[in-house]
């Protein structure tokens, strides 16, 4: 009886510990918005700076939202290649 309780703690540890990776994967794999993404938030995209994220927003601000994920690469300092990087993780809502 004894083996089956402890058995059974280590099975209840183990889908624990799989359902709080998985909250942190699926937090970690949320899509920024482009349109009310903050520096910080900018910041956390693949080969994104602070000067870049601000010129994200500075541009945002004084042009409007983006209508599609495409429109980024009008900002000076994003061409493709940081595009390329970043695309799966963004989005315009």
């Amino acid at each position: 009886m004894e083996i089956i309780r402890k058995v059974s703690v280590i099975l209840i540890f183990v889908a624990l510990v799989s359902f709080v990776g998985g909250f942190a994967n699926a937090e970690h794999n949320a899509k920024v918005n482009i349109n009310t993404a903050t520096v910080e938030e900018l910041m956390s995209l693949k080969g994104i700076g602070e000067k870049k994220a601000e010129s994200i927003v500075e541009h945002r601000e004084e042009f409007g939202s983006f209508a599609t994920i495409d429109d980024l690469k009008g900002v000076k300092g994003v061409g493709d290649k940081i595009f390329n990087k970043i695309k799966d993780q963004i989005v315009v809502e």
